[in-house]
Formats: C-alpha cells, structure tokens, sequence
C-alpha cells in the first residue's frame, strides 16, 4: 500500500511562488506515475499537472502552464510542483495522487491519495 504525504502549502501574496513537495512510501511508488489536484469550497477536483513514472513527460492544465512546473526524484520517492506568479484562483487543497501506468486528468483513476495540503493566495 503506497501512502502520499504533502507538505509546502501555506499563504502567499499574488505574483509569489510556493514549492509543494509529495514524499511517497509504502511500495513501489516508483512504478507509478504521479500528478497533483487542487480542490477549493466553489470547484470540484481538477488536475492541475501530470508526470510520466520515468519523469520524461509531464502535462499542465491550461491554467497552471508556463506557471507550475511539476518533477520527480525516483531516487528519493518524492514528486513537487513548484508555483510561480501565483494567483488567487490558484487558492485551493493540492493533493498528490498516483496511479500504475500512466498519469489521466480524471480523478477516480488515481488509487492513491495524499491528504492535502492548503494553498492560499492574497491578493
């Protein structure tokens, strides 16, 4: 059983940066692709980025792109995302989540999840 711990959140000014870190254990978590959700009060969960198990690719909504940037460490069991020019739409719970083969933007595919961690940003 792999368990995801999150960890980075915390309150930001507009136009500011954060950088989330997601430390997997428990199993292979190597073999697993990972990506990070955001969920607010007023959204349902929506993906926000996605990287392959190899760390090779990666995916971004369209409204994180050229903002966030999302990497691994197979080394080290860990994925981050770091933010920049955050926004207050960026406010929100980030979760990691993983899932065998590859990353989807649909999260009922994910069999693993962490427990959040809170970004807010004031504008």
């Amino acid at each position: 059983q792999v368990q995801l711990v999150e960890s980075g959140g915390g309150l930001v000014q507009a136009g500011g940066s954060l950088r989330l870190s997601c430390a997997a254990s428990g199993g292979a978590s190597t073999n697993l692709a990972m990506a990070w959700f955001r969920q607010s009060p007023e959204t349902e969960r929506e993906f926000v980025a996605g990287i392959s198990i190899s760390g090779g690719s990666s995916y971004y909504a369209d409204s994180v792109k050229g903002r966030f940037t999302i990497s691994r460490d197979n080394a080290k069991n860990t994925v981050s995302l770091q933010m920049n020019t955050l926004k207050s739409e960026d406010t929100a719970v980030y979760y990691c989540a993983a899932k065998r083969f590859t990353w989807h933007i649909d999260p009922t595919r994910y069999d693993y999840w962490g427990q959040g961690t809170q970004v807010t940003v004031s504008s």
